[in-house]
């Protein structure tokens, strides 16, 4: 997709983080978009700063969650915009627990939202993109946690490795068929969101010695790791897209542990469980 002028984007999760950025930066391209979240407050302010570049915007709270939900904003959008040329399956939340004190309840909230959430985008708009015969793209985000196993991130890490083989099948499947839709799977490292602060976090995490101190210093410790603006990564990921990648890294860390997980398929386990040891004392 050599430009953005003209096309129509959906964006989940566009009322902070990297949706936000991604719609201001679209809309500076002169990109119409479609935007979601179940955050209204924050899908309004994104809507208003997004409509200034003076491009068509309509919002729509959806849980991604739901099927049915996801399903009807897909058919709105096209009835707003007429079409849809890229949908960014963007909404994520984050959870931190052991695998053996995770609770059945929490888990299955992480991967409705992580998981299921894209598969539904995917699927929701998919035929729409690939009706009206131009390029388009789905963007699903996974995670460098979709490259590397992390501790206490068990459930987030299932999700976004599935999202990244998922993300990599559909694009497998596109190249076999008569259609310029193509998918690409992107991996954020740390990203200056508040995805640490909205996180579920469970007392499970201190038998792993990942909680020294009040649940609030260990999300800001965790924080600490997040070394890449919201914009600079919707930059690298529009790029991407124009360049036809199945794959993009963003961030410095995200390169680092790209390489790690290659170089070390199986011995990268050692460092991680130092790294987060040091990094929570």
């Amino acid at each position: 997709m050599k430009s953005f002028a003209a096309k129509v984007a959906a964006i989940t999760g566009a009322g902070s983080g990297i949706g936000r950025a991604l719609a201001n930066d679209l809309a500076g391209r002169k990109c119409h978009l479609a935007l979601s979240d179940i955050d209204e407050v924050g899908l309004a302010e994104t809507a208003r700063t997004a409509r200034a570049a003076g491009v068509q915007v309509t919002t729509q709270k959806v849980d991604v969650s739901k099927r049915s939900e996801v399903e009807a904003w897909a058919k709105q959008v096209v009835a707003d915009h007429g079409k849809v040329n890229l949908i960014f399956n963007n909404a994520g939340v984050a959870l931190g627990a052991s695998i053996e004190g995770a609770s059945y309840k929490d888990i299955e909230w992480l991967m409705s939202i992580n998981f299921w959430g894209v598969v539904y985008g995917t699927k929701a708009f998919l035929p729409y993109l690939k009706a009206n015969g131009e390029e388009g793209c789905v963007v699903n985000t996974s995670s460098v946690f979709g490259l590397v196993s992390v501790p206490s991130q068990s459930a987030y890490n299932a999700a976004k490795f599935a999202v990244r083989g998922f993300t990599e099948c559909l694009r497998e499947e596109l190249a076999m068929q008569d259609t310029q839709v193509t998918a690409l799977s992107v991996h954020p490292g740390g990203i200056k969101t508040n995805i640490a602060r909205s996180a579920r976090m469970d007392d499970s995490v201190s038998d792993l010695g990942l909680s020294n101190g009040s649940d609030s210093d260990s999300r800001a410790k965790f924080e600490k790791a997040f070394i890449t603006t919201p914009e600079k990564a919707a930059k690298i990921i529009l790029s991407a897209v124009q360049h036809g990648r199945g794959r993009v890294l963003v961030g410095p860390d995200a390169h680092v542990i790209d390489w790690m997980a290659r170089l070390l398929p199986v011995h990268y386990q050692k460092f991680v469980i130092a790294f987060a040891r040091r990094s929570m004392s």
